[in-house]
């Protein structure tokens, strides 16, 4: 389980903007390691965002991604307080869940 994530979710008129810093090393499965041999690949495979147990995201990542992504997305229909819980699972199988409340 990776460390934790930083969730701001906010709302403006009937939209809510969420911004997300997912902390991952996101290996490539290309680069060496001092030794010389190659760091598996160890990545984000999917994420997904669920406002009040409603899917508001689901998207797929790949090695390609920079280490620690960051996404930023807007949905309508949230209001201040609603919960908002982002999940994602790596290729490993492992996994982070962290919630917030929508201010």
């Amino acid at each position: 389980m990776g460390d934790p994530m930083r969730i701001r979710a906010v709302v403006t008129g009937d939209v809510v903007e969420v911004k997300i810093l997912m902390r991952h090393n996101m290996e490539t499965g290309q680069r060496k390691d001092p030794a010389g041999k190659i760091i598996p690949a160890h990545f984000i495979q999917s994420v997904v965002a669920k406002w009040n147990d409603k899917v508001v995201l689901d998207g797929s990542l790949g090695p390609s991604v920079s280490k620690d992504p960051f996404l930023s997305f807007k949905f309508k229909g949230g209001a201040k307080g609603d919960k908002l819980s982002i999940n994602w699972t790596d290729n490993k199988g492992d996994s982070r869940t962290d919630q917030v409340n929508i201010a």
